[in-house]
């Protein structure tokens, strides 16, 4: 269980990200087409996971929108943004806002994925949703960074997340 603070107060988490050195646990999650997507759809990529609790709040919709202008540099890289957000709701503020470099992906059928990543909140307003973090993986699925954000009003260190990828 990791201790993180909403606004200095702290909630809890189910468990812990991965860690460093280790392959990424698979996922199940669903695009904004409704189609499945795991972990296997992006092997030979590098990967960053943006994970966040919804992306109708400013620093969500934030950290969206500065790796859709980052993702553009990138080579060899997916983005994906990933939350509990119905994939409507990605699609719209997606569509809205122009992004279209990164891959919005829900976790709202099952919660696997923040069991499995050890990021669901257990505790205090935000229950039930994810963690604001960042996982990096090289293109064999490896972890080579993480991040979980202590405080989740911040925005992730995005200068240390895409270093990781160099």
């Amino acid at each position: 269980m990791a201790t993180v603070t909403l606004k200095g107060t702290e909630i809890h988490t189910s468990g812990d990200l991965p860690k460093v050195g280790t392959q990424a646990p698979d996922f199940t999650l669903t695009n904004t087409d409704l189609s499945t997507k795991t972990l296997k759809d992006f092997e030979g990529n590098k990967v960053v996971l943006n994970i966040f609790p919804s992306v109708d709040t400013g620093t969500c919709a934030q950290s969206v929108r500065q790796f859709n202008t980052e993702a553009n540099k990138l080579e060899n890289t997916k983005v994906l943004c990933i939350s509990k957000d119905l994939p409507f709701a990605q699609a719209r503020f997606c569509g809205a806002e122009g992004l279209e470099q990164v891959i919005s992906l829900s976790d709202f059928k099952t919660g696997d994925f923040g069991k499995t990543y050890g990021i669901n909140f257990i505790d205090g307003p935000l229950e039930g949703l994810l963690s604001r973090s960042v996982v990096v993986l090289d293109e064999t699925g490896k972890v080579i960074y993480t991040e979980q954000v202590a405080e989740t009003v911040d925005e992730p260190n995005y200068e240390a997340a895409l270093n990781a990828l160099k």
